[in-house]
């Protein structure tokens, strides 16, 4: 195994699994996730960071995808720890394994960012949705600031290849729009604690048009 492959398959996950369970980031989970109802499906669920906000009452099956077998180890272990039936299964969020029109609820943390086609993923969400059925959303993403923006861009080339293909200058809450649903609810902000240029935050839920 080379160099690039031991840290993208060793060390990234680990690295995604600490960054991505710190406590402000777990508290902007807890506001979304436990909206999720009916049938939910998790477009990058690897490291099982989500699954402790679902309310069993209100979720009647759950299902995810990710590309990583070693985040998708820590998804099955918080599967076991929580007791319930999870469909977790290795993939790509621009080729998700199921029919049209599956589910009641997608969610989608903190994954958009290393899509490889933002586009395309956001095509698969809409189309494996019911109608009015609801995306919840929370990404980090390219800030509204120019001046933030502009570091984001300068750190981007360098920070991609370390964070296991993570982009710093995606827009977040546009390409829900572009795709047809309509917006609930929306929130953005800096994380406290964090650099700016990694620290814009947008979240929301939207509504899958009938």
């Amino acid at each position: 195994m080379g160099l690039k492959a031991f840290w993208d398959e060793k060390v990234v996950p680990r690295i995604i699994k600490c960054a991505c369970a710190s406590p402000a980031i777990m508290e902007l989970r807890a506001g979304i996730v436990p909206q999720a109802q009916g049938r939910v499906f998790e477009l990058g669920c690897g490291g099982g960071l989500n699954q402790q906000f679902y309310d069993p009452a209100r979720v009647t099956g759950f299902a995810g995808l990710d590309p990583s077998d070693k985040l998708l180890d820590y998804a099955r272990e918080a599967a076991a720890r929580k007791g319930w039936q999870a469909d977790l299964r290795a993939g790509v969020g621009e080729d998700i394994p199921f029919p049209d029109e599956s589910f009641d609820t997608v969610v989608c943390t903190y994954t958009l960012c290393s899509v490889n086609d933002p586009a395309q993923v956001m095509r698969e969400l809409h189309r494996i949705l019911k109608p009015k059925g609801t995306l919840l959303f929370l990404e980090h993403g390219l800030s509204p600031d120019a001046g933030v923006a502009k570091w984001q861009r300068r750190i981007e080339p360098v920070w991609v290849p370390l964070m296991g293909g993570c982009h710093l200058t995606r827009p977040v809450t546009a390409p829900v729009l572009q795709q047809g649903f309509q917006l609930e609810a929306p929130g953005h902000r800096y994380m406290p604690g964090m650099p700016k240029w990694a620290a814009w935050m947008e979240w929301g839920s939207a509504v899958k048009r009938a």
